[in-house]
């Protein structure tokens, strides 16, 4: 199966994956490019039952299918479906709601709910670090405080704008990639260590005056830019890390609605993956991400361990 053959296009994509045996040796051929492994034992002398679409090991006898190992582990959903899925979300440049997601694919709003989360555990990005000009900057997502109600706040904190919501750091690689994190508190022993996880050392690192970021040296060349002066000087600035957030909180704001603060990481993750690709085509993202479904895996008691849902 060549890459050229492949969809380019959401209704290509949902015509190509109609047939469940191109579905089938799609998702085989980009896990097992030599021949499928036994989930157990490792073996390759294996067997396949076509009439169960399962292979059969020849060593322990383990019947396994194709799902297994994978983010589609234990789903009843078929696997046009899934790929039609994975399609939609990693293409949906402001993302993609799961009501939406439900109507065209026939499914249950949440089952869709389900599906997109097992996809967002898909999209993390592994360990990399940032290097060069990177952009760092602080940001709070949630509910506006004068939208709560009065007991869902301290009394005397109504007017403060980030009660309630959840704090993100964002490091951006000018002309690269980016990566957001959650983060209990914008401390500088907090904001430090998470420089330091995910940005190369001797970077140029440009914030805005924000008191916590004092302190970066000798580690990074910290560039500040201070707003109530000027927004640029020079080449410093965080206009591109600010400019991400406005995508990000029009995807939060637009589609999403309303997002948990501990589901968050997983739409950040999601965005952030979009944005990491965005110089690539809908089929090169579609493949980025397929490439990913392996070795993860999300039940829905593990999703839903904390009250609420989103």
């Amino acid at each position: 199966m060549t890459q050229t053959a492949l969809p380019t296009t959401l209704t290509e994509a949902i015509r190509y994956f109609t047939d469940e045996k191109v579905c089938l040796e799609f998702v085989a051929q980009l896990r097992w490019p030599q021949g499928p492994i036994c989930p157990k034992c490792t073996s390759q002398n294996v067997g396949f039952l076509a009439t169960r679409s399962l292979w059969k090991c020849k060593g322990c006898y383990k019947q396994f299918s194709v799902k297994v190992g994978t983010i589609f582990e234990d789903s009843a959903i078929k696997l046009d479906k899934w790929l039609c899925a994975i399609w939609m979300i990693v293409n949906a440049k402001n993302g993609i709601s799961s009501y939406e997601v439900a109507r065209s694919l026939g499914v249950t709003q949440k089952t869709a709910w389900f599906m997109m989360h097992r996809i967002r555990l898909a999209l993390q990005t592994g360990s990399f670090k940032l290097e060069g000009e990177v952009e760092v900057d602080e940001t709070y997502i949630g509910g506006k405080a004068r939208y709560m109600h009065g007991d869902k706040l301290a009394k005397g904190k109504r007017r403060h704008g980030s009660v309630g919501k959840a704090i993100v750091v964002g490091m951006l690689e000018r002309g690269g990639r980016v990566k957001a994190r959650v983060i209990p508190q914008a401390t500088q022993g907090i904001l430090y260590d998470e420089l330091r996880n995910h940005i190369q050392r001797g970077s140029q690192v440009f914030t805005d005056e924000y008191a916590s970021y004092r302190g970066l040296k000798p580690d990074y060349v910290h560039r500040v830019i201070n707003h109530s002066e000027a927004y640029v000087q020079g080449h410093v600035h965080t206009n591109n890390i600010e400019n991400y957030w406005s995508l990000l909180k029009r995807t939060i704001r637009g589609t999403y609605v309303s997002v948990e603060p501990f589901h968050l990481f997983r739409y950040l993750d999601e965005q952030a993956f979009r944005f990491n690709t965005r110089k690539d085509t809908d089929q090169g993202r579609f493949l980025n991400a397929m490439f990913t479904v392996g070795g993860r895996r999300l039940t829905y008691q593990r999703l839903t361990r904390h009250a609420g849902s989103c």
